[in-house]
């Protein structure tokens, strides 16, 4: 099995070389940028990457810029790297189209146990190639080709989008909890005041909106959310 592919983008060269070494023995290649254009001139050079790593803080652009930029042509997962405590970089970072966080500093078990994760649910989607289509009155999915359809109109989400997406629609009309979402899609426990489910929920919500104003997810707080059909 060949070896995945990851994009370190990042300015602490310490870090970027110890994550190397970290990184290469579980199977991992690692490139690395340490700015945030060179970073989207790696990620764009026509190399496949099977998941990037973007830190915040970056000289040139910063992490939120590259984001926005590689999200206008790239369905890539993406893990930022954010200031600890630092919930605002968090929250923007997943509405612009972030997979996952990891606050720094971090623990290196745990960025393995994220990457791992983030890699496994995309080396699992062409599995799903043979599964038909799910069309729920007027939202369409298509696991071949991982798109999703609303009135006809194509929707541009990223892969967790997509997956959050696919897993309520297979239970519409069932309440699926926010801990049900983190381990089946980010692969991992829910933590404590963790909002990133949320924020992935909202983010669809907004582009389901777009092509129909019909409340598609229902909100149960505090235990999760409820794909609506209509009766």
């Amino acid at each position: 099995m060949s070896n995945k592919q990851l994009l370190l983008i990042d300015d602490d060269t310490e870090l970027t070389e110890l994550l190397s070494q970290y990184l290469a023995p579980q199977g991992y290649e690692l490139d690395i940028a340490h700015d945030g254009e060179a970073g989207i001139a790696q990620a764009t050079s026509g190399k496949h990457y099977d998941l990037i790593l973007l830190d915040v803080m970056l000289p040139k652009l910063d992490g939120f810029e590259v984001l926005k930029k590689l999200r206008v042509t790239h369905l890539t997962p993406i893990l930022m790297l954010t200031a600890k405590g630092d919930d605002l970089d968090k929250i923007l970072g997943l509405e612009m189209g972030a997979d996952d966080y990891l606050a720094k500093p971090f623990n290196h078990r745990e960025l393995s146990a994220r990457i791992k994760a983030l890699v496994r649910r995309m080396s699992l989607l062409p599995a799903t190639s043979v599964q038909q289509n799910l069309k729920l009155d007027d939202v369409e999915l298509s696991p071949a080709s991982q798109q999703v359809f609303c009135n006809g109109n194509l929707l541009e989400l990223t892969g967790t989008e997509y997956s959050i997406l696919h897993l309520l629609m297979l239970n519409h009309g069932n309440l699926v909890s926010k801990e049900d979402i983190s381990e089946k899609v980010l692969g991992r426990k829910l933590a404590p005041f963790d909002r990133s489910i949320d924020m992935h929920v909202s983010n669809l919500r907004k582009k389901l909106a777009e092509f129909n104003s019909t409340e598609k997810i229902k909100t149960h707080r505090g235990a999760g959310y409820l794909y609506l059909v209509e009766a």
